[in-house]
């Protein structure tokens, strides 16, 4: 009787633990962002919480702003770049590996997560090292090599979660009745992992549009980066426009997490 109810008393106190911790990750996570958006409704003129009055004039102060849209439009590109290429590499990495029971399967699964790992401030550094090396200038293109890098884990990691759940017997009849690998992946693989490449696109692209590391070695000046600018206008003149930028960035972060949510299923893709 005693052992039972030192359980139930365990328990509790791990549920109880447990979600004060999960509340105050909660808490931690979004009170920034709830405190960056009321702020960029802001009608003076510096970053002051509370604000003293609300306006949508630096909202409206965007519409003049061509450097942010230019750095906009540059992190844009990239990472469409970035995620298209990701796609390929990664499914094709995901495919390789996702049923392999071999030691070098595993090797390469380790090798292909190890950007998710190392620093990513000494990739960066790394990267413009080796691009010195082989005589290859700070270009769109080296933005897009190291955005991918850093991007194919994401998809190689839900893409083989999808293929995980994909029942082998449907390609082994698909084989037994006389179809390609070619076709059996074009019509019964790829639409079943879908989702899973969708949500792993998904990261992918955030995950490059919202790069600061590897974009500060990897631009010049034609490739001016949104992060990267936003970051120098807070840190020379504290600008508010840049908060209404995070306003803007919030609800799309959001808007497109509820539609990827819908479309692939995100969450159960990430378990």
């Amino acid at each position: 009787m005693k052992l039972g109810r030192r359980n139930d008393l365990d328990a509790v106190s791990f549920h109880l633990v447990m979600g004060v911790l999960a509340l105050a990750c909660i808490v931690i996570l979004i009170a920034p962002t709830l405190v960056v958006l009321i702020v960029s409704f802001t009608s003076g003129f510096s970053l002051k919480f509370p604000p003293p009055g609300y306006s949508l004039r630096w909202y409206a102060a965007l519409l003049d702003s061509w450097q942010l849209h230019f750095a906009a439009m540059n992190s844009f590109k990239i990472a469409l770049w970035t995620t298209a290429i990701s796609i390929v590499l990664g499914v094709a990495a995901a495919l390789g590996i996702a049923r392999s029971k071999t030691m070098t399967a595993k090797v390469l699964d380790s090798l292909f997560m190890s950007p998710l790992v190392l620093p990513a401030l000494a990739f960066g550094l790394s990267a413009l090292m080796l691009f010195s090396v082989v005589g290859l200038p700070v270009s769109p293109l080296t933005l897009v090599i190291g955005h991918t890098i850093v991007c194919v884990p994401y998809v190689i990691r839900t893409s083989v979660a999808a293929l995980s759940q994909l029942d082998p017997v449907l390609l082994e009849s698909s084989a037994s009745l006389g179809a390609s690998r070619l076709y059996s992946f074009r019509r019964i693989t790829l639409p079943l992992i879908r989702p899973g490449i969708l949500a792993g696109g998904f990261i992918a692209f955030m995950s490059s549009f919202d790069n600061v590391p590897v974009s500060l070695f990897l631009r010049d000046a034609r490739t001016d980066m949104l992060p990267i600018r936003m970051w120098q206008d807070l840190e020379g003149k504290l600008d508010v426009t840049i908060a209404a930028v995070s306003g803007v960035l919030i609800v799309f972060t959001v808007a497109m997490m509820i539609l990827m949510e819908r479309i692939a299923g995100l969450s159960r893709r990430l378990r």
